[in-house]
């Protein structure tokens, strides 16, 4: 029997979310912006094509290694603290670039960006999964996690409206004004900057020793992290080739390909606003493969059946909404991966496990341009279909967390409690 919807708690954190939200906002608009300015951005500093694919990847690696240097200084310095950092250092690398005078330059600052994009995404979520209630934690994260979305859009209009205008540089310089951010979120009395206390007889490489012998969690944190590879592989390798499949590969229009993209982000706003609430009614895993399964539903049926779709708008737009929708399951990792690692390394853990996943999506673009080289636009899109399927699957290999108390190490040692599903 389903569970009666539960009601939000009375003080709901709102300075938390809304520090996070536009950290976790502007964080995914810089990281896609260079989407909009690479062109520009190869002209001016004679960049080869090589060079400027090696910029597009900069960003996502670099996030790997800043969400696990940031997590990890947040569970032992306070959250507050480092949530700030991370916003100042993307804000600067932005700089950075806007004021590149070659390349190298603007490489490196494409590595500085990174590193903060990195880290904020498992302090803010973090953050936020400690101050609300459990039974709403799936909403509260996925209420975070629309600022993905909203990134994208306002990378979008800048990109479209702002950028013919003032040129990249001007672009990136006003960008890196996110610092004003960093400042309120320093100065912020509202925002929590505790750090996770560990044993004042241990540092925090022993705190990892210890979880290490926790019974269950390192493969507790492979299977997070292969959950991530797989969902996260599925919208990139799908939202980086879907342009290039519906404009090449079906023949639609510019308008027409821009119309359904919107469908499907439209879709995707559906799906993360949704997703929070059936994630708190069903369970983190049902959720998971609910959505994954309608991801993989969609792309399967645009790889087999786009020709007949094509003649049959209110089909397609149908397919490529419930594309974005199923999409939305990327809004359940806040809470999920906050549920499954212990307090002392919950930052290092939240930011290793996504942003690692993250940084994998380096193969993703090529797996799929191998795809298409063997079986056209169906062996393309059979990848996030397949991937689609391998997160519904894989889902089920981690432990139920639903509405769980958030637990700390010391509980989990002292209980002698495996935390395998």
């Amino acid at each position: 029997m389903l569970r009666p919807p539960l009601p939000m708690p009375r003080r709901f954190p709102v300075a938390i979310f809304l520090f996070a939200f536009f950290g976790w906002t502007f964080d995914f608009y810089d990281l896609v912006l260079l989407g909009f300015l690479k062109d520009g951005v190869a002209r001016d500093l004679h960049l080869s094509h090589a060079a400027a694919s090696w910029l597009l990847g900069a960003g996502l690696g670099a996030s790997g290694v800043g969400g696990l240097a940031a997590g990890a200084l947040a569970d032992r310095f306070g959250k507050r603290r480092l949530l700030s950092v991370t916003v100042l250092i993307y804000s600067v690398g932005s700089l950075i670039c806007g004021l590149a005078p070659n390349g190298t330059v603007y490489f490196a600052g494409r590595l500085v960006q990174g590193l903060g994009i990195g880290g904020e995404w498992a302090i803010g979520h973090g953050m936020l999964a400690e101050a609300v209630a459990p039974a709403v934690r799936g909403r509260a994260s996925a209420a975070l996690q629309i600022g993905e979305p909203v990134g994208v859009a306002i990378a979008a209009i800048v990109g479209y409206l702002v950028l013919p205008r003032v040129g990249w540089r001007a672009v990136l310089i006003g960008s890196s004004a996110t610092a004003l951010l960093a400042v309120a979120m320093r100065a912020s009395a509202h925002l929590p900057d505790r750090a996770s206390q560990p044993s004042p007889a241990r540092s925090f490489a022993a705190e990892l020793r210890v979880a290490a012998r926790v019974p269950g969690l390192v493969r507790r944190f492979l299977a997070a992290w292969l959950l991530g590879v797989f969902k996260l592989g599925t919208y990139w390798s799908c939202y980086t080739w879907l342009p290039t499949f519906l404009g090449s590969g079906m023949h639609q229009s510019i308008a027409r390909s821009l119309t359904w993209m919107v469908t499907a982000q439209v879709g995707q706003l559906c799906g993360m606003a949704s997703f929070g609430v059936i994630s708190d009614r069903l369970g983190r895993r049902p959720a998971f493969a609910l959505y994954s399964l309608l991801t993989a539903a969609a792309v399967g049926t645009l790889a087999l059946r786009w020709s007949e779709l094509l003649p049959h708008p209110a089909l397609f737009w149908t397919v490529m909404f419930g594309l974005g929708v199923g999409s939305g399951c990327t809004a359940g990792f806040g809470a999920l991966l906050a549920e499954l690692f212990p307090a002392e390394i919950r930052g290092a853990a939240m930011g290793a496990t996504y942003n690692l996943a993250r940084s994998a999506q380096l193969a993703t673009p090529v797996l799929v341009g191998l795809a298409v080289a063997r079986h056209g636009l169906a062996g393309g899109l059979g990848v996030p279909c397949l991937l689609a399927l391998a997160t519904a699957a894989w889902v089920w290999t981690l432990p139920e967390t639903r509405g769980i108390p958030l637990a700390t190490l010391a509980d989990s040692t002292s209980a002698g409690v495996s935390l395998g599903p």
